[in-house]
């Protein structure tokens, strides 16, 4: 009797918290790859921009310095907002729209395994548009790759940057009524985002105005940390400040870290806001 119940007990004890974990990011990976608008939206996107605007602004910067070499820094910091932001806002209130994440809430799986595994797709969705970025940049245009020390001011501002944007794209995703317009609602402000972050332009020539907002969001600091990697010291001055102000740069994104989360614990539903 006492081995039929150990028995029992045996083939009914749960899986490990990192089982768990483990095979809820790989779900999320497979449903992310398996979504081709996604991939297409989110790894070829940037891509695309870093081919068009660098064939369409070949010209130089003071010092000699490609348009390119400029680029590069805000088209990875845009890719990175897309994978996680974008991307979190948008799959988030559609899984919440179709009834996934009620579902999801009535199981025995830990609801922090749901966002273990968002933030392993984002870091792997990440890691990857950088990549291919990279290689695009380096193989077609030339770009100087960061040396040195450099290589670690990339790895930190990519981190929190992708953690302050993933935390407010999980926040952003309560803003919209439902799945159907998530897009709409998320998109056209990481279009402006872009557009006076520094992204497609020089952040010097955008009006004083719009650098002001720009500096309340990361994607400006994500640029500007990133041109520190990727442009000559003397490019610097054409900064608002003169300096590439890294110490701000990870301060503003460890705020956001923390206002993100703050707003992801206040405003996170399992269910529409209508099915309540």
């Amino acid at each position: 009797m006492t081995a039929a119940r150990q028995s029992t007990g045996a083939r009914t004890a749960l899986p490990s918290l990192p089982s768990v974990y483990r095979a809820r990011a790989s779900v999320e990976l497979k449903e992310f790859f398996r979504q081709r608008e996604s991939v297409v939206f989110t790894i070829l996107l940037p891509v695309l921009l870093l081919v068009v605007f660098g064939a369409v602004l070949d010209y130089e910067l003071r010092g000699g310095v490609a348009f390119t070499q400029y680029f590069i820094a805000g088209i990875i910091a845009a890719g990175i907002l897309g994978a996680s932001l974008q991307n979190m806002a948008i799959s988030i209130a559609t899984e919440r729209s179709d009834g996934t994440l009620k579902s999801l809430a009535g199981t025995p799986m830990p609801r922090s395994a749901f966002f273990v595994g968002k933030v392993v797709q984002v870091l792997a969705v990440t890691a990857l548009i950088i990549v291919v970025l990279l290689l695009v940049a380096v193989v077609f245009y030339g770009v100087d790759l960061p040396s040195g020390s450099d290589w670690l001011t990339f790895l930190w501002v990519t981190v929190l940057g992708s953690a302050s944007c993933t935390l407010l794209g999980i926040a952003l995703s309560s803003l919209a009524k439902n799945g159907r317009s998530a897009s709409a609602t998320v998109t056209p402000f990481a279009l402006v985002l872009q557009f006076i972050s520094g992204v497609f332009f020089q952040f010097s020539q955008i009006p004083e105005w719009m650098q002001t907002f720009a500096a309340i969001f990361p994607l400006k600091w994500m640029a500007q940390g990133l041109r520190s990697v990727f442009l000559p010291d003397a490019l610097a001055a054409e900064e608002p400040a003169g300096s590439w102000e890294l110490g701000r740069v990870a301060l503003v994104l460890g705020i956001w870290c923390v206002v993100g989360l703050v707003l992801c614990v206040r405003t996170f539903s399992w269910q529409d806001r209508g099915s309540r």
